[in-house]
């Protein structure tokens, strides 16, 4: 048991070295090289490269949207079958199949290509969050991931001003304190972080196949056993916007400028596609 910790220990090192190596470091030196082309205007950069990344995963994304825009226009008719066989799950579930395969519907479509998205998400979210706190003292520590072409001077800052944002602050008004009880509000969300809020909902709403309709049909069926899934599906619509603001209290708007650019993006691919389709 205790013989395999060193075989681990040295499949974790080997596995952060195939990280950094093959995500972070790249796009930390993409984030650093695309910051000095463009006037040293770190909010420019980051909008360059989420667009760069997210134009590169359009291809990988498009069947994951093309299957959710389907299921979202059968949705009359998956509602219709759980109506009918609502108290026969196993007919329920041959007909829904005979559904999707009649349209060509494959809800697992894409699902390598949001796994890969993930992991991409995840080393641009640290390679903004390592430049974003890497000022003074600690640029030492970034030149060490920079190639050398682009490390930067010692003592050298970054210019994290774009617009009226502090890239390494939250994006927040202060406002004159009101108590609440056990809390008290002080600060407002800024107008890029409300963008991301409102962003992220549209593009959810998009997503979501669920409708009134299929919500009410659902609370028909036997034991309304489609009814948690249905108000599920509700509120999810609503809580990812809300985990955004709360989210973006804290977190540096640079990292929201970024999620606002994907974010925005998305919205633009799904519009397009169901303008295409």
């Amino acid at each position: 048991m205790f013989a395999a910790t060193p075989l681990v220990a040295v499949a974790t090192t080997q596995l952060n070295n195939m990280w950094n190596t093959l995500f972070f470091q790249p796009l930390v030196n993409a984030l650093i090289w695309l910051y000095l082309v463009l006037g040293q205007n770190f909010g420019l950069a980051i909008i360059a490269l989420t667009s760069i990344i997210r134009g590169a995963m359009a291809p990988l994304t498009a069947p994951s949207l093309k299957s959710a825009e389907k299921l979202r226009s059968l949705q009359p008719e998956i509602s219709a079958l759980k109506e009918k066989y609502g108290s026969n799950k196993q007919e329920f579930a041959k007909k829904q199949l005979e559904l999707y395969q009649k349209y060509g519907v494959n809800p697992a479509a894409g699902c390598l290509p949001q796994i890969v998205q993930i992991v991409i998400l995840i080393a641009l979210f640290q390679a903004f969050n390592q430049i974003l706190r890497s000022n003074g003292d600690t640029m030492v520590k970034l030149n060490e991931i920079l190639y050398a072409p682009l490390k930067l001077a010692e003592g050298a800052v970054i210019n994290t001003r774009f617009l009226y944002l502090d890239l390494t602050k939250p994006d927040t008004f202060a406002i004159p304190a009101i108590n609440f009880g056990l809390f008290k509000l002080d600060k407002l969300p800024g107008l890029f972080l409300i963008a991301s809020a409102v962003t992220q909902f549209l593009s959810s709403k998009l997503m979501m196949p669920a409708s009134s309709a299929t919500i009410a049909k659902a609370q028909k069926t036997p034991q309304q056993a489609d009814d948690m899934a249905a108000a599920m599906q509700s509120q999810m619509l609503y809580l990812m916007p809300a985990m955004t603001l709360f989210i973006g209290f804290s977190f540096p708007s640079g990292l929201v400028l970024y999620w606002l650019t994907f974010s925005l993006l998305m919205l633009i691919q799904q519009l397009w596609l169901k303008r295409k389709n």
